[in-house]
């Protein structure tokens, strides 16, 4: 009989540990009939299916495949898979982030999706599990198929549709499998959805040992989300590839674009929103700590959303992670005592840092108080920012009056830091990032290479005793309430000729957390564009940058930008950041440009590694590789 593939693992709860997994049995114990023979080895077997899943939450992809961070390109060991691809461009010979095969950083999902389909089958032969669980355990692997399917929808666009496992025995014409064309594949995957969402859990009710696995509000929200990125324009109706057409003469590429796929997915948004809702999960809220100003409280609450343990925001989290690596490669060096552990490799660029709106909620391009024509020019830190920047110290003007997103995303020079060991927000730790500065450039390999830090990926708990650095571990947010409430309001604004007050209302509430006014007020009393939110092309423009703030440094831009067809404009605007060989204000603030990425048409659909094509000549290649 057939080998099986699956990780050696004693129970479900290793799911969210950070161990090394085994991923082959012994040789004398190969069957399938084996590994469904009782409830620990089909529960083994169901970690396998989960072991597919991509990298979202690591530095080293998610985050550095953006033109919103930057990387030290000194720091190769760290494998930035995200990161060579902008910098150095893809390659069909052998990819980066190859999900099709498995390598350079990739995993492979065709394998993945081959044992969830044997997981499918075979659950019911298990002698010891209840049919409840049964049914259940099913509907994870459902999901986790669907979501295998969608994952190389995103990178490749038209994919094979794996519906059932070929068996050994099939001749060649049948394995020489086709690319499907793209409404097709997204149909069977909400179908996926639909018949696993019925036999998944509401909540999980052991949180000690299953916390990660999938429950119905994770299988509904990332339902919507699929809907959402097939009714936008990378899929609805994109003219870009009409030449993608297979030997069978069918067109991979919609040519029409359907408005109707957006109600679709506002229905699937609000069926996600009202099951996460009957869930529990709410919009985040800083847990009480005593003596802190309400300026420290903001920074902090929207700071802390990523990184506070499985808090009530979060709709699907993996903690098949190791925070410590995200804070290792992110946050400054503050003492000499943190230059053992902090390597200061990935930055937020200037373009992230213009990004946020100023403290009236708008753009500060559009902000008609914001003195955005001299925001690159010095000026001295006021009283008003003392929870946000150290006393009287130089600093850019683009460094003043800002959200709170933006002092609790960014660590910036001449600011502050709020934890590591400091808990009182009138001594919090100094930044200093200019040249042999603690924070600074000193040597090749630990520096920022934009001037800026992220702080929204470390947790305000994480210390140092003399000598160790001791993590206060977290899980990644792969997917949290405040994306599906913006992809609700995407979708909602998308059906409409023009925006109703249903459209501000979760965006809204976005924006209450962080301190700022509704988009209403903040536009028609502080924007030169006052009437923006009131057609839907504004709207549209303020609920993309909404996105980009509210959810940075999180995995979503790169996937956001492609799905709306402006990667190509915003990935060939110049990577820029400070001048950090500079040593005084006047050197350090120079705009100072790093790397000019080209991007080109074909980068934004993935190669297929050329090899696979010479097995199967049914294969079309992405145009331009």
């Amino acid at each position: 009989m057939k080998k099986i593939i699956y990780l050696a693992l004693s129970c479900i709860i290793m799911l969210v540990s950070c161990k090394k997994y085994l991923d082959i049995i012994p040789d004398n114990i190969p069957t399938i009939d084996y590994a469904f023979d009782d409830r620990v080895r089909a529960e083994r077997y169901l970690v396998t299916c989960y072991s597919y899943l991509p990298n979202l939450n690591t530095p080293t992809n998610a985050a550095t495949y953006s033109d919103m961070v930057w990387s030290n390109d000194a720091v190769e060991f760290l494998n930035q898979y995200g990161h060579k691809m902008l910098r150095d461009g893809n390659n069909a010979s052998n990819p980066y982030l190859d999900y099709w095969e498995g390598a350079n950083g990739g995993k492979d999902l065709w394998q993945g999706i081959r044992d969830c389909n044997i997981f499918i089958e075979n659950i019911g032969k298990v002698r010891d599990l209840e049919d409840y669980e049964k049914k259940r355990w099913a509907a994870e692997a459902k999901f986790l198929k669907a979501y295998y399917h969608f994952y190389l929808l995103q990178m490749y666009g038209p994919i094979p549709i794996v519906r059932e496992n070929i068996p050994v025995s099939a001749p060649s014409e049948q394995v020489k499998v086709f690319r499907e064309p793209v409404d097709e594949v997204v149909d069977y995957i909400a179908q996926l959805l639909n018949e696993a969402s019925s036999d998944l859990p509401l909540v999980i009710e052991n949180e000690v040992s299953e916390m990660g696995r999938i429950t119905k509000p994770i299988c509904l929200a990332i339902k919507a989300k699929i809907l959402v990125t097939a009714a936008s324009p990378l899929f609805n109706g994109n003219r870009d590839y009409p030449t993608m057409i297979d030997k069978r003469g069918k067109v991979l590429f919609n040519q029409t674009e359907d408005k109707g796929k957006w109600i679709k997915a506002l229905e699937a948004c609000k069926a996600a929103i009202d099951t996460c809702h009957m869930a529990g999960i709410q919009l985040y809220k800083l847990p009480i700590i005593a003596n802190l100003s309400d300026s420290t409280k903001t920074v902090l609450t929207v700071s802390q959303i990523v990184t506070d343990k499985w808090n009530k925001e979060q709709i699907w989290g993996s903690g098949v992670f190791s925070s410590i690596t995200a804070e290792e490669y992110t946050i400054p060096r503050l003492t000499t005592e943190h230059a053992v552990f902090t390597r200061m490799a990935i930055a937020p660029t200037l373009k992230m840092a213009e990004l946020y709106y100023s403290n009236n909620g708008v753009p500060i391009n559009e902000d008609k108080f914001y003195d955005y024509d001299n925001r690159y020019r010095l000026t001295t830190s006021t009283d008003n920012h003392k929870f946000y920047l150290q006393k009287n110290v130089f600093t850019a003007k683009l460094h003043m009056n800002r959200e709170a997103r933006f002092y609790g995303g960014l660590g910036i020079d001449g600011g502050l830091w709020y934890g590591l060991g400091r808990v009182d927000d009138l001594q919090q730790w100094p930044v200093n990032t200019k040249l042999s500065s603690e924070s600074g450039f000193q040597n090749l390999e630990r520096f920022t290479p934009t001037g800026y830090f992220i702080k929204k990926l470390s947790n305000y708990l994480s210390t140092y005793n003399t000598t160790t650095y001791v993590s206060k571990r977290w899980n990644f947010p792969i997917f949290r309430l405040a994306d599906l409430y913006l992809l609700h309001a995407e979708a909602l604004n998308e059906t409409l000729s023009a925006p109703t007050p249903e459209v501000y209302t979760y965006i809204d509430q976005i924006r209450q957390r962080a301190g700022l006014k509704g988009v209403a007020e903040s536009w028609s009393s502080s924007s030169r564009f006052p009437e923006k939110y009131l057609n839907k092309e504004g709207m549209r423009d303020i609920i993309r940058r909404e996105r980009e703030i509210e959810l940075a440094f999180e995995g979503h831009h790169f996937w956001d930008i492609r799905r709306w067809k402006l990667a190509i404009q915003s990935l060939n605007e110049p990577i820029r950041g400070w001048n950090i060989q500079g040593k005084t204000p006047d050197d350090f603030y120079q705009v100072r440009t790093i790397k000019n990425i080209q991007y080109s048409i074909r980068d934004v659909l993935w190669p297929i590694k050329q090899s696979n094509l010479s097995i199967n000549n049914n294969l079309v290649q992405n145009p331009g590789w």
